[in-house]
């Protein structure tokens, strides 16, 4: 039986700021599994920052989105037919099966997983790419110390959820920025960081900087950077001498908008450890992190949030989302 399969493609690559126009949906026939192959129908697709660099042509660590093709992107589904001696009818498995109800892949192109202790979203989240990019950052850049002072930026988000809880577990003050009031009372209440800046609420960069003043005393010896831009350079003055700082993202700039530093020689002046990273490239911490985040969330010790867009159609606009700070925790978008 033939099975139709809508799924999102990269358009037109967009020079400025992101909008639907530029993702196309198309209706195409899948093919016929081969041997070793399995049909994933997918039930969540993840959104995240990264994409907006892939779908730039411009020169950046991995090759850009082709256009035409359907946009990069996790997946969590089920196998609903299978060629392959691993996997079979029923198996709950995440891979990276793109904007797109179903997927055709390998077997060794997918991770089943065990949704009895975590819930399948959760592959997507604290305890799939974003968890391990949180844990990499901190544990392997940061290297946090009982008594020290950890900030990190896009507290409530899905990397950021993750970096201050496990800061805590270390013994640190940790303190997160987060945009709106709503979420810096999640970071502190709920996931139970020390301090939240609500950035939003200064004025000027000269104000942000005040906030985070009175809120790290002590100054910062750890700080895990997801956003850049007046954040960042606030953050550099407060960083105290052989600090470090793991750089995941710059979404600030993500959109066309410059990212100079007011102070690049707070580097060097306070002898900092900056080292930005990409998580695919560490294979071999994966099976621990993971291992570890797994436990976290079995167990209640690691919390986290989701915003779940119901609908493939409405991938775009919670993507376009995304970029623009509007999601809480991990965006999902549900398919099924």
């Amino acid at each position: 039986m033939t099975i139709m399969n809508r799924r999102f493609v990269l358009a037109s690559r967009p020079t400025a700021a992101t909008r639907e126009d530029h993702f196309r949906l198309e209706t195409v026939s899948l093919p016929e599994l081969a041997p070793g192959q399995v049909l994933v129908r997918h039930h969540y697709l993840s959104l995240d920052p990264y994409m907006r660099g892939r779908m730039s042509d411009q020169k950046s660590y991995a090759a850009p989105q082709p256009l035409g093709e359907v946009m990069l992107g996790g997946t969590a589904g089920e196998v609903v037919a299978s060629q392959s001696t691993n996997l079979v009818v029923g198996d709950r498995v995440v891979g990276m099966g793109g904007w797109q109800d179903y997927s055709v892949v390998a077997d060794k192109a997918v991770r089943k997983v065990d949704v009895s202790p975590v819930p399948l979203s959760a592959y997507l989240g604290a305890v799939g790419m974003p968890g391990v990019t949180g844990w990499y950052g901190l544990h392997m850049i940061c290297e946090p110390k009982a008594g020290e002072t950890v900030a990190v930026s896009a507290a409530s988000g899905a990397v950021g959820g993750v970096v201050g809880q496990l800061a805590k577990a270390k013994g640190c003050r940790v303190v997160g920025i987060a945009g709106g009031k709503p979420k810096c009372d999640y970071v502190t209440g709920e996931l139970g960081f020390d301090a939240c800046i609500d950035y939003k609420a200064a004025p000027d960069p000269a104000a942000f900087a005040a906030m985070l003043a009175d809120a790290t005393p002590a100054g910062i010896d750890g700080y895990f950077e997801n956003v850049g831009g007046m954040i960042l350079d606030a953050v550099l003055a407060r960083m105290n001498a052989f600090g470090r700082i793991a750089i995941c993202g710059m979404i600030a700039g993500y959109e066309g908008a410059p990212l100079p530093l007011a102070q690049p020689a707070l580097i060097l002046q306070s002898r900092l450890k900056v080292q930005g990273f990409i998580v695919s490239e560490q294979p071999a911490v994966w099976p621990k992190a993971l291992a570890e985040l797994g436990a976290g969330v079995a167990s209640g010790a690691i919390k986290y949030r989701e915003t779940v867009a119901s609908g493939l159609d409405r991938a775009p606009a919670a993507f376009i989302g995304l970029l623009h700070g509007e999601n809480f925790g991990k965006q999902l978008v549900k398919l099924i």
